[in-house]
């Protein structure tokens, strides 16, 4: 059987978890989920044959070179001052990783060898960064392909709850911690807008939001995030 080894068993994670336990017999995969808190990680595999929890510390480096080195893929959920720790292991052992995190300079760094040795080093597949960015490209591929230009392009995303699952004065919901949120904002928010820099420093991102409307669900407030400059010469 293939071993996927996931670290972290927050609440992001949860539905990957599951996907791939539901998937895991039709494809011979082994789920070990790795958590600081065993018990944690016990309960989101719930019994399940194919998967096994363990205690997980990054720190601890015989622990981690030993999981990574004896696992086909890993996928690290680990908060994302962590990833960078388990890329070295991954590209020094040539196992794959995959998160769902930003590219840090850490991980940049790690490009050149990781490709060298033919090691996938795979970020930004999550919601936010990943699904917008592929949603996106799809539509502006489509416009370019009907010989149509893209003069403007500005993007929203967001944790938008289902209607039926609308249970909230908020109206909005997500899985990662919301402390997260509000310190994901501290380098404040860098873009173009009619051709223009714009910057928005960190005390004034919060209440740097315009309302938007979103088909039947209502109105909802839009503030700028991180730094969309970078991804200009890839869309």
């Amino acid at each position: 059987m293939q071993k996927i080894l996931i670290l972290g068993a927050g609440l992001s994670t949860s539905t990957c978890i599951r996907y791939l336990l539901e998937h895991s017999q039709e494809n011979q995969w082994k789920i070990i989920l790795g958590d600081i808190n065993e018990e944690l990680a016990r309960q989101k595999l719930g019994n399940h044959p194919n998967g096994k929890a363990i205690r997980f510390d990054v720190m601890d480096e015989l622990q981690k070179e030993r999981l990574i080195s004896e696992a086909d893929i890993v996928i690290s959920m680990l908060p994302a001052r962590f990833h960078s720790l388990v890329a070295e292991s991954c590209v020094r052992n040539g196992r794959h990783m995959v998160t769902a995190s930003y590219v840090s300079n850490e991980l940049k760094e790690l490009d050149e060898e990781a490709r060298k040795n033919g090691i996938l080093l795979l970020n930004e597949i999550g919601v936010d960064p990943g699904i917008d960015h592929m949603s996106a490209m799809q539509i502006l591929d489509k416009i370019r392909a009907e010989g149509g230009r893209v003069d403007v392009f500005e993007s929203n995303t967001g944790g938008l709850v289902a209607p039926g699952s609308d249970n909230n004065p908020w109206k909005y919901k997500f899985t990662w911690n919301p402390r997260n949120v509000v310190l994901a904002g501290q380098a404040g928010a860098r873009f173009l807008h009619n051709g223009k820099f714009k910057y928005i420093p960190y005390h004034k991102l919060f209440q740097r939001y315009e309302i938007i409307k979103v088909l039947e669900l209502g109105e909802f407030e839009v503030y700028p995030n991180r730094d969309s400059l970078t991804y200009q010469d890839d869309y």
